[in-house]
């Protein structure tokens, strides 16, 4: 079966509209519409009635979705700067003396991409990801209450899951999640 018929086990579809923006009447700030659909188990298309799906949308302020966005941006850079120090750092105490005496020129190994490996956060990274999640918990939360800053992070962070939540605020393009443990933080936000 195609995937135009058939969902994931889990899976969350965000988009957004942006509504006309012709100045409002009462000068309120400007907002847009978060639009969300998700499944907590397999579906198809053919049974609409399942009771796995759920859907619903959010007004939330465009400014702070604009910040929001380039903060995290921010934060996957620091972690690919991250990733990468540690990754050189490992690599430069492997070189043979053969390869020393032969060029000083560094040769890089290989090694596979795993955006999907968890990734070691120094203090400073960690804080600013605690600011940057504690600020998607104060957005999404469905009941507006005052919300404590975040003591932890609540799913594993790997350079994928920091580029989900990054495309999450897209407004152009919005994202897809599967199940995992940054699907299941956002799901808790939005019961």
């Amino acid at each position: 079966e195609s995937r135009a018929t058939v969902a994931a086990d889990k899976e969350i579809n965000i988009q957004w509209y942006i509504p006309s923006m012709a100045k409002q009447l009462n000068d309120t700030e400007a907002k847009v519409l978060l639009l969300y659909a998700y499944n907590t188990s397999s579906i198809r298309i053919s049974d609409i009635s399942s009771s796995s799906m759920f859907s619903g949308y959010l007004w939330i302020p465009l400014a702070r979705i604009i910040s929001l966005r380039e903060k995290l941006s921010d934060l996957k850079e620091q972690i690919e700067i991250s990733m990468q120090v540690s990754k050189n750092l490992s690599t430069s105490g492997h070189t043979s003396l053969q390869e020393q005496n032969e060029t000083l020129k560094v040769i890089p190994s290989y090694t596979p991409k795993r955006s999907d490996a968890k990734v070691h956060l120094d203090s400073k990274i960690e804080e600013i990801a605690k600011r940057c999640l504690s600020e998607v918990k104060a957005l999404l939360s469905v009941v507006p209450a005052p919300s404590s800053p975040l003591t932890e992070i609540p799913f594993d962070v790997t350079l994928q899951s920091i580029r989900n939540l990054r495309d999450m605020f897209d407004l152009a393009n919005g994202c897809v999640i599967s199940d995992g443990s940054l699907f299941d933080w956002i799901i808790s936000l939005l019961h």
